[in-house]
């Protein structure tokens, strides 16, 4: 009998800014990189399953925060109409199908209340730390993700005009 077909990672993912009004970042330390600092990311899990969808799941899989509920509604999600290409690491290769080499990410901003409880996956993550935005900024191993939070003040002044 054969084995299963291996499930590849499709490469589409989001990357989600998750911050305070303040401009605090929340930053995840990863479980298989320790030292790497990033935001929450995730692919999409499915080729139906909409951006906003895999925001919803990998935030609440990745820190315990629920978008949609009363103390993070729906409407604290912003698309931030942003997309890197890159290549994927060569570290993380091998969880996608062998021709594919670079991952399209898409951005988004998530407003939590200062205060907003964190709940890691310990698989996933070993980590958190509430950052102001330049210091997160700094502290990311990804200079896409880097890039994203120094836009956030910028996405902060267009929402409150």
């Amino acid at each position: 009998m054969a084995a299963p077909a291996r499930a590849f990672k499709i490469p589409e993912s989001v990357l989600v800014v998750i911050h305070t009004p303040a401009l605090d970042v929340l930053l995840i330390e990863r479980a298989d990189a320790p030292g790497f600092w990033q935001s929450v990311t995730g692919s999409k899990d499915r080729p139906g399953e909409s951006l906003t969808e895999t925001c919803m799941r990998e935030v609440q899989e990745e820190t315990g925060i629920e978008i949609g509920s009363s103390a993070v509604p729906l409407s604290a999600l912003a698309d931030w109409r942003l997309a890197n290409r890159y290549e994927i690491y060569p570290r993380w290769r091998h969880r996608y199908a062998p021709e594919v080499t670079h991952n399209t990410e898409h951005v988004f901003g998530l407003s939590v209340p200062a205060g907003t409880p964190v709940q890691l996956a310990p698989r996933e993550h070993t980590q958190f730390a509430w950052l102001p935005w330049r210091e997160a900024a700094d502290r990311c191993f990804s200079p896409s993700n880097a890039e994203a939070i120094l836009l956030l003040p910028r996405f902060m002044e267009s929402v409150s005009t």
